[in-house]
């Protein structure tokens, strides 16, 4: 008779073993958290609402640095797409793409794709630029961030990570969570710990009865 180990310590072990794989998996993208859900169409259709983003440190494999040459509107886009929080945001960082590189003192319009600027560099408050950075826009968006007063240039030291791969609608739990932590706070977040902690019960009796009839 061949013994078999006890459900709930065979699904602890499975458990443990995913938890430990995860900070690994962390520690070897350089980036905390990992994963990014995204909360706005911002950057359809490269990354929709609902995606779940794996994000690196910007100098890991295969980066080593932020490419920002990249032809907005054009399916030869090739700006790195990152995630940065300027000073004063509110809510979650920005996951945009980088359009170009600019030095102090730059009129950035000049490089700039006309159609995704609203004035020119003597009425937009971020031009010239301040400072060296980075022009930055979402991909659905109809202006380059800094023309639409979204973000300043974007200075380097405020890029958090870098995006590496978006898994389709896997961030919409991660999305509700934090919706009911923000609607209902700490009452919200206990509520949604006690009913994880029962479907988890009821899904390791059921485990455990299949276990036995096998």
């Amino acid at each position: 008779m061949v013994s078999r180990p006890d459900p709930p310590a065979g699904l602890a072990l499975v458990l443990l073993a995913g938890a430990v794989l995860f900070v690994a998996g962390a520690a070897a993208l350089g980036a905390w958290p990992p994963l990014v859900a995204v909360e706005s169409g911002s950057m359809e259709p490269t990354v929709e609402r609902g995606d779940l983003v794996v994000v690196t440190a910007v100098d890991r494999m295969p980066w080593g640095g932020i490419d920002g040459d990249s032809t907005p509107g054009s399916a030869s886009e090739s700006g790195d797409v990152v995630v940065f929080s300027p000073p004063g945001h509110e809510g979650p960082p920005i996951l945009h793409r980088v359009a170009f590189a600019v030095e102090d003192g730059e009129d950035w319009t000049d490089r700039g794709d006309t159609d995704l600027i609203d004035g020119d560099c003597e009425t937009l408050r971020h031009c010239p630029a301040p400072y060296d950075g980075y022009i930055t826009y979402g991909d659905a968006n109809g202006e380059y961030d800094q023309s639409a007063g979204i973000s300043p240039v974007v200075r380097p030291e405020w890029i958090d990570a870098q995006a590496a791969v978006a898994l389709p609608s896997l961030g919409w739990p991660r999305l509700g969570f934090d919706a009911v932590v923000t609607r209902f706070g700490a009452a919200g977040l206990l509520g949604v710990g006690a009913l994880v902690g029962l479907s988890g019960g009821l899904f390791g009796v059921m485990l455990g009865r299949v276990y036995d009839r096998l």
